[in-house]
């Protein structure tokens, strides 16, 4: 029998499981899972854009400009 390989789960650092049993990888459970899902949806994890070529992210953005929602 051979034994899952492991990774370290990138919010805590302990081993992680990577096999299809897994539900939760590359995290080791449900709570960093969900918790590096928050730190995505209030942006304390974003890629940087350093063209700034998003539309809409700058200081300067009209929300009356008529763009389709």
């Amino acid at each position: 029998m051979t034994q899952a390989k492991t990774i370290d789960c990138p919010h805590c650092g302990k081993p992680a499981r990577i096999a299809a049993d897994n539900a939760y990888r590359p995290f080791c459970s449900k709570r960093c899972k969900l918790v590096d899902l928050g730190d995505w949806l209030d942006e304390s994890n974003r890629i940087p854009d350093p063209s700034g070529s998003a539309p809409g992210m700058g200081p300067d953005t009209d929300p009356d400009s008529g763009l389709p929602h």
